[in-house]
């Protein structure tokens, strides 16, 4: 085949791929907040002491909702760009910092890893800044879509960072959740 694709064929292979990323990553997304009992409602969560950078529980699901969407159009751009020569390295890339990013929610809600979970997120920082990377060699417009999701993880790290120093000794610490009865 010597001929280029059409313009056509190139916007039908990324919608093909973003009808498969963006609902996929979203659905990861959930699974994974969901069995590890993120947030509020969660005993162990609910008992630390806030940071006061921490803002209202409510803005998580739906600031993750669009960062998501965000990172399956990104990784959609990557994906469909056949023939780019970083292609096969930002894909690579992008999935290894989603598993990062997957797991650390399980690794703070449902291990209570504090100190662990710091960790994780720092090395998913600089997974996602190299993914970043990556994708502005495929194509500029789906790194420029990672920034947003860079900024969160950014400031999900200050505050991380901010629950370990305010509640050490939570580290690692499990509660159970179930009512406790004291007699007089």
């Amino acid at each position: 085949m010597t001929e280029l694709a059409s313009s056509g064929q190139l916007r039908a292979g990324f919608v093909r791929w973003a009808l498969v990323t963006v609902p996929g990553i979203v659905l990861l997304g959930f699974i994974s907040g969901m069995m590890a009992g993120s947030g509020p409602g969660n005993a162990w969560f609910d008992s630390l002491v806030k940071p006061s950078l921490y803002p209202p529980p409510q803005v998580f699901g739906i600031v993750w909702t669009v960062l998501y969407i965000l990172m399956g159009v990104a990784f959609a751009m990557v994906l469909s760009a056949r023939g780019a020569w970083w292609r096969g390295r930002a894909a690579i890339a992008f999935l290894f910092q989603l598993a990062l990013n997957l797991a650390w929610t399980p690794v703070f809600f449902a291990q209570h890893q504090i100190t662990a979970a710091l960790v994780l997120i720092v090395v998913l920082d600089l997974a996602v800044i190299l993914t970043i990377w990556l994708f502005r060699r495929v194509r500029p417009v789906a790194a420029w879509l990672m920034l947003p999701y860079l900024a969160w993880i950014l400031f999900a790290t200050a505050l991380n960072w901010q629950f370990l120093r305010a509640n050490p000794q939570a580290d690692g610490q499990q509660v159970s959740g179930a009512a406790q009865r004291i007699e007089l």
